[in-house]
């Protein structure tokens, strides 16, 4: 299967504008938004343009015509809203949360705060801005680059995670520290939950450390075993999206104290290749050590994943290795790849050179 980075448009995806090209009649004035919180106190999620929308003509432009009939491109379509990317049903779960979050707290800023994050040049902000007033989006804080790789904004905006479609970006900001993952979205999405976000995680080299993942590429699956049973007590090192996790963990406590840990809007998923018995046990632990959990723990021994993602429904699943991914999309789930560990060894980086 080949897969591209933000994938395709989906009829959904299709049906922001109308067929001639022209924009939908819905207004672009947006409508009254909350006030937004202050970095430091916020779980800040950066989204670049083309994992947030569908951009997929615009980039073909650029590619093939070069820079200057892109803006132009732009500016011309500035009224044309674009439709829905990869990350968008993520980032309007994300908004449901904090909708809840107010109503229960409704002085703290203890919430989710999206930051369009987008290398396209500052006169191409006015079709982003419509397209997020159009969509009515909660999205605030805006960083346009010019050309330049935003990574190094990344920082001082307080970002928690970055989703771009973009894979050199997100390797450079995995490299910086930061939580990061390149977005794919399937062909067909399935329909997932509006009242409660799902987010799904693998575990080795993604919320741990990839140290027994090594084990396995370079001794084999017994040893593996072996090695797993002999530092069951011993905490995995963390991976770079155990803080995310953490973050996730934060909010639901939230609920939690005011009785809604079974109906809770946030639920996390461990979905792993591990074995339960022969190795599920460090998983679990080590999660325990950091003062952290997971709702579900699916634990599948090698087979597929993408059959129980299908049947989870995440907004979002997180996996280090590129056959998983392909496996989640070709289900229906939005899934992101992150670049880490020992599995992307045999990965050869290809230049890329994009709008994102």
């Amino acid at each position: 299967m080949s897969l591209n980075p933000a994938g395709t448009a989906t009829a959904q995806q299709k049906s922001a504008v109308n067929g001639d090209g022209k924009p939908s009649s819905q207004n672009l004035t947006p409508t009254k938004k909350p006030r937004t919180p202050k970095p430091q106190n916020a779980i800040t999620i950066a989204v670049s343009s083309r994992a947030l929308f569908h951009m997929e003509a615009e980039q073909r432009i650029y590619e093939q015509k070069g820079v200057e009939e892109y803006l132009r491109y732009q500016v011309e379509h500035e009224t044309v809203p674009f439709g829905p990317g990869p990350a968008f049903a993520f980032v309007k779960a994300l908004e449901a949360v904090n909708a809840q979050l107010r109503e229960l707290y409704p002085n703290s800023e203890e919430l989710f705060d999206v930051v369009l994050v987008t290398n396209n040049h500052a006169d191409t902000g006015v079709r982003l801005i419509n397209t997020v007033n159009h969509h009515n989006l909660f999205i605030e804080r805006f960083c346009l680059t010019g050309g330049n790789s935003p990574i190094g904004y990344l920082k001082a905006y307080h970002t928690n995670l970055y989703l771009s479609a973009d894979p050199e970006k997100v390797q450079e900001a995995l490299e910086e520290g930061i939580a990061a993952a390149t977005m794919f979205c399937p062909e067909k999405v399935r329909d997932v939950s509006e009242t409660q976000l799902r987010v799904a995680f693998d575990g080795d080299a993604v919320l741990f450390s990839d140290e027994s993942e090594q084990i396995y590429k370079e001794h084999g699956l017994d040893k593996f075993f072996e090695h797993e049973k002999a530092y069951e007590n011993k905490p995995l090192d963390h991976g770079p999206l155990k803080g995310f996790l953490e973050a996730l963990g934060k909010l639901q406590k939230k609920f939690y104290a005011r009785g809604q840990r079974l109906d809770c809007p946030i639920r996390t998923y461990l979905v792993t290749a591990r074995s339960a018995a022969s190795s599920g046990a460090r998983a679990l632990k080590t999660l325990r050590s950091w003062g952290l959990e997971t709702d579900e723990a699916l634990f599948l021994a090698g087979a597929p994943k993408g059959p129980i993602l299908e049947k989870i429904r995440p907004h979002i699943f997180f996996d280090d290795q590129m056959f998983h991914v392909e496996g989640a999309t070709e289900m229906g789930t939005v899934a992101a790849h992150v670049p880490y560990g020992v599995a992307q060894k045999h990965r050869q980086r290809q230049p890329v050179d994009k709008k994102d």
